[in-house]
């Protein structure tokens, strides 16, 4: 991973670490249902934003070195961001 964006997406983990054990306990303590949706899209906001980093690092590594080598590494790395793009699309949101 590059180094930058490795620090990044550690430092999104730890927040979302916290931010679950928030709802966890919001859970627990059956707190007012709205403020837990509103920690749980926090959490969906957060995760989203760890995906971006990891697709970045995604294209600005690996992508890049089997675009380099063409051929079957090219198409691979075309079906694996097909394969994303269709999972992030099919979210059922």
């Amino acid at each position: 991973m590059i180094d930058e964006i490795k620090k990044r997406a550690l430092h999104r983990t730890k927040i979302l670490e916290g931010q679950m054990r928030g709802l966890e306990k919001m859970i627990d303590n059956e707190d007012y249902c709205m403020d837990i949706i509103t920690q749980s899209l926090a959490i969906q906001k957060s995760l989203r934003s760890l995906n971006k980093l990891l697709v970045e690092n995604h294209l600005r590594t690996h992508v890049a070195d089997m675009f380099a080598a063409g051929g079957d590494q090219q198409d691979m790395a075309v079906a694996e961001l097909l394969k994303v793009y269709e999972l992030n699309n099919n979210r059922g949101e």
